[in-house]
């Protein structure tokens, strides 16, 4: 048949007049499906369709082109040779474990930022910025903590803090990154009292003065977002940031959604409300991240009535007309026998487009140390309409449950988790763990100020 294929291709067929760099083109038009079929006609298309030059163009398409960028900037500091990218696409479509290493060693002089809870972690230009949280006692934080990464991943960190003042401490705020600055939003003060200002921050390295970080409360005109905390955010195409939800005053737990749309150089911006129908119940404590570039997806909290949701929604703001989609799907048909109802967890954009969920609480508080992968392109189609999805084989590639190696970390919650630039290694901080007695006494929180490094384990 091989032997067949071969003389097809030689024999005049009309795609042999085809030029290589048109081939090349049309190829990467086609799902990978298609492009392996096409690999398998004759040895020179072969060839072609298992080049190297075209695998990594793939993974520009299907992961974007900084992603691609900061594996081959990572590659040419550890390794100085060509990635395999055909081989690294499979891996990373069939990932099934990852590797957890401790980046906290109390034993240290080095200053560490202390335990806490619903705080902002973010990579930006190459550093990890914590700021704000929730402590012992009940008490916010108004410090910001800022750690050099570089391309070494696994180092022990020498955090620096840095005082700039503002923002006022909270916690229950959500901290986005937009073209290298920081965008934060809303949280808690001790006082309960919910805010609703919008700050951005950058960060600046001096060669005398070391690292600093400013901050300025954004213009965004006379409408804004009622004031809230423990919402969600995420940023859109450097040049958006979208929040869902959270707790509003009097303790209401809202569901409305809203989009930030920043100036160039981030001047300013301008709030407006997304109003759909269907959309979201109202929730606290979930998570939104941003996949293929314009597609949010939308996953869990505590609802109205305390209840903890397992719930998927996705809205794509590519769309004309914007409208949330649910994802709808049997929990006992999900593989790896664990229930996914969660509060408190982290979602982040990982290697490939997917989604990493860590951790997080039930309805009873008891905390997880699990990981899943979402992945929202297994589904076949995401129409206007909600429909169920029974499929048992679309299931197991939508929700996948992966197996962890090296360091354990306690089980948590409301923690806060950020990658790097190439989706390869996640950095987790802090959260709340074990520990509580009576959900009512504050005092029987317990805090966590473990930093933790997550690498996806690739045959590289």
């Amino acid at each position: 048949m091989a032997e067949s294929s071969s003389r097809s291709c030689s024999n005049g067929s009309p795609i042999t007049s085809i030029t290589q760099d048109h081939l090349f083109t049309i190829l990467l038009l086609l799902p990978i499906d298609s492009i392996l079929s096409f690999a398998i006609t004759c040895k020179r298309f072969r060839a072609l369709a298992s080049s190297d030059a075209l695998w990594e163009s793939i993974c520009r398409r299907d992961w974007g082109p900084n992603t691609v960028d900061a594996l081959n900037s990572s590659n040419l500091h550890f390794q100085h040779h060509q990635l395999p990218w055909m081989r690294l696409y499979k891996q990373v479509s069939q990932l099934d474990s990852l590797s957890i290493h401790n980046l906290t060693y109390p034993d240290t002089e080095l200053a560490l930022p202390c335990p806490r809870a619903s705080h902002s972690l973010n990579f930006v230009s190459d550093y990890l910025v914590l700021f704000g949280g929730g402590c012992e006692g009940g008490r916010h934080l108004d410090d910001t903590w800022v750690a050099y990464i570089g391309k070494d991943f696994q180092k022990i960190l020498n955090w620096q803090k840095v005082n700039s003042g503002i923002p006022s401490g909270r916690f229950g705020h959500t901290c986005v990154v937009v073209c290298d600055f920081l965008v934060l939003f809303g949280g808690i003060n001790d006082n309960g009292s919910r805010q609703n200002d919008t700050w951005v921050g950058q960060l600046t390295c001096h060669e005398t003065l070391g690292i600093s970080l400013s901050w300025r409360l954004l213009d965004v005109g006379s409408v804004a977002p009622p004031a809230r905390g423990a919402h969600a955010a995420c940023s859109i195409d450097n040049r958006l940031m979208l929040i869902h939800g959270g707790i509003g005053l009097n303790g209401l737990r809202l569901g409305d959604t809203w989009v930030l749309e920043l100036k160039e150089n981030l001047c300013s911006g301008k709030w407006r409300e997304i109003l759909t129908y269907p959309s979201p119940a109202a929730r606290s404590g979930h998570s939104l991240t941003c996949v293929e570039g314009t597609r949010i997806v939308l996953f869990g909290g505590r609802g109205l009535g305390y209840e903890v949701l397992s719930d998927v929604w996705v809205l794509d703001i590519s769309e004309s007309y914007l409208n949330w989609v649910q994802i709808l799907y049997e929990l006992p048909n999900i593989p790896g026998g664990v229930s996914l109802p969660r509060v408190g967890h982290s979602a982040t954009l990982i290697l490939g487009g997917r989604v990493l969920i860590y951790g997080g609480e039930d309805s009873q508080r008891h905390k997880k140390d699990d990981f899943w992968v979402l992945d929202i392109s297994a589904i076949p189609s995401i129409t206007m309409q909600p429909s169920t999805l029974n499929s048992a084989r679309i299931l197991a590639k939508m929700w996948r449950r992966l197996k962890a190696t090296g360091h354990k970390p306690n089980r948590r919650s409301f923690h806060r988790a950020c990658a790097d630039h190439s989706g390869r290694y996640l950095y987790v901080f802090g959260g709340m763990v074990d520990g509580l007695v009576q959900p009512a006494e504050t005092t029987g929180l317990g805090f966590d100020g473990e930093l933790f490094l997550v690498e996806l384990l690739l045959q590289l």
